[in-house]
């Protein structure tokens, strides 16, 4: 782990770390969270609710991340910011407000997996209007930009209004309903899902038999998101990209093996298995993979598994250092002998498999995974 302790000793020293301890909240340093609920929370004076950061390894000062929670039948304050965010509701249910400072206010409802992207710099509001707590997580790129700026002032209370993002639309929160492909992506355009849990995933196997992997882009935001599912019995084939990718389990169980892509596609047979690194996670449960690490992702548990990651790289508004990372858009789903990023069934680690197939019988659930060997 040792990497990861320099890591984070550069991070300690940007302009984003020093704004979070300044916020008087916990700041939680990790590769991956269990259950993103269980974090510990601290009153949050700016925003009037409780919260606490969770400062992962793997966002390498792209993305940041926060717990809040509104007590209940209460109201956080009205903020507006100059980094682009993602919020999830984990739990509860509510409202938000969103306005700009020379427009009227609109007023939109969600409840427990509900997702939206409040537009760049517009005031939003969020409102607890039920008996139970209401507690989100929320990603934002706001590493970035404070890193940029070095100024809290500027980057909460900046006047400018991005009318070509958010006009005060009163339909911009509604579902979307246009979905297209591009290469081998699924995309979806909506700046509201009520629920990610029953959200429509589109086929698509590229990365493992029986996937479903839909790409989702909101409020005009470069961090976007996705939502994939696979069968019980399945696994991912692994891959690797660039860093700041979150990813949430929402439904059965399973784990998570990651490793630097220096050791090769075969880490266990080339002698190096004491540097993978193996990540349970269940519902609620977080991790977010290094830049440049092959990860992969494993269904031990008895119904179909179910993910929402929050990261870069969109289709409709890229970002250039985001591209660069990769050959081409499709790498992550392209094989390594296509000149892609993505190792095939035929070339993984035969002890991959084999450990998999174990954890499977542990658990009383049957292997359906594609027979090893075959592309």
């Amino acid at each position: 782990m040792h990497d990861f302790t320099r890591m984070m000793n550069n991070l300690q020293k940007t302009a984003y770390h020093r704004w979070m301890k300044s916020e008087g909240i916990p700041v939680l340093e990790t590769l991956g969270v269990s259950d993103v609920r269980d974090v510990r929370l601290a009153p949050w004076r700016r925003t009037g609710g409780n919260g606490s950061f969770i400062h992962m390894y793997g966002s390498e000062g792209l993305t940041g991340m926060y717990v809040c929670e509104i007590p209940p039948g209460g109201v956080l304050q009205p903020e507006k910011h100059m980094y682009e965010e993602v919020i999830f509701i984990l739990e509860g249910s509510g409202a938000t407000e969103i306005w700009q400072d020379d427009g009227p206010k609109h007023l939109f409802e969600w409840g427990k997996w509900s997702l939206f992207a409040p537009p760049l710099n517009t005031w939003h509001r969020l409102v607890n209007g039920s008996r139970e707590p209401v507690r989100f997580l929320a990603v934002t790129n706001a590493p970035l930009i404070m890193d940029v700026y070095r100024n809290p002032e500027f980057v909460f209370n900046c006047p400018f209004s991005f009318s070509d993002r958010y006009d005060g639309q009163r339909e911009y929160f509604e579902v979307g309903n246009k979905r297209y492909r591009v290469g081998v992506t699924n995309v979806w355009d909506t700046n509201f899902i009520p629920d990610v849990g029953s959200a429509l995933i589109d086929e698509g196997d590229e990365k493992g038999e029986g996937m479903k992997l839909t790409q989702f882009e909101a409020s005009g935001n470069c961090l976007i998101g996705h939502i994939s599912e696979w069968p019980v019995g399945c696994y991912h084939k692994a891959h690797f990209h660039g860093p700041g990718a979150t990813l949430l389990g929402l439904r059965s169980t399973g784990y998570v093996l990651l490793w630097p892509k220096e050791l090769g596609p075969m880490p266990y047979e080339s002698g190096h298995e004491d540097q993978v690194i193996e990540v349970n996670w269940k519902e609620g449960g977080i991790y977010c993979p290094p830049g440049g690490w092959y990860h992969q992702h494993f269904n031990t548990g008895s119904e179909p598994a179910r993910h929402l990651a929050l990261r870069m790289g969109g289709r409709v508004y890229p970002t250039g250092f985001y591209s660069c990372l990769k050959k081409y858009d499709d790498a992550v789903m392209t094989s390594l002998k296509d000149g892609g990023t993505m190792i095939d069934y035929d070339e993984e680690d035969p002890a991959i498999r084999i450990r998999f197939e174990q954890l499977l019988e542990k658990n009383g659930v049957p292997c359906a995974a594609q027979p090893a060997g075959n592309p």
